[in-house]
């Protein structure tokens, strides 16, 4: 099999390693094979993102809801990330744990977070290039997301001056989001 898929702490959440071939000329490996990843994660992908983002900066915790909730494939393209899946489902033995993985384009990783959990990542090298597949489309009526600085999910974001977006600084806080859940 070209991938390794191990479970992490957090139920649904797989680290997905692939089968690096390696020579004088270079390196080749397969970054996603369909029928691996159904068998393996029991989701297909019908949206692709990508972003290129500078050290420091921050996109996240964003999650969608409903039949619009997104699982996602992340993967670090070139440079390094410090990325992290926050378990957002109310009725998990797991809801408000977090866990979290560096990606880079030098170990190859990508991680699978699937629906009802927030993802977020952050920088760690001068730039990154990350590719994530989702399992549904982007549904803006759908999104949701936490603070990334939340206190009470105390998040240890490895790089101290972050850079976000004006619509991530606005996002509700930890104790927020759980209120809502209870007026839903």
């Amino acid at each position: 099999m070209p991938f390794s898929f191990e479970a992490l702490e957090l139920p649904g959440v797989v680290l997905v390693v692939p089968r690096l071939f390696a020579d004088n000329r270079g390196s080749f490996f397969e970054a996603y094979r369909s029928s691996d990843f159904e068998a393996s994660i029991g989701q297909a992908f019908v949206q692709d993102n990508q972003s290129r983002s500078i050290r420091g900066t921050v996109r996240g915790l964003h999650f969608q809801t409903g039949a619009a909730a997104q699982g996602k494939l992340v993967r670090c393209l070139a440079g390094e990330i410090w990325d992290v899946a926050v378990d957002v489902r109310p009725r998990s033995s797991t809801f408000g744990r977090w866990v979290a993985r560096t990606l880079s384009g030098e170990n190859l990783h990508q991680l699978y977070i699937p629906a009802g959990f927030a993802h977020g990542f952050q920088v760690l090298s001068a730039q990154a290039d990350v590719l994530y597949k989702c399992t549904t489309e982007y549904a803006p009526k759908a999104e949701g997301g936490i603070l990334w600085n939340d206190p009470d999910l105390a998040l240890p974001w490895p790089v101290a001056d972050a850079e976000l977006s004006e619509k991530d600084l606005r996002l509700p806080t930890w104790k927020a989001f759980t209120a809502s859940l209870t007026l839903a």
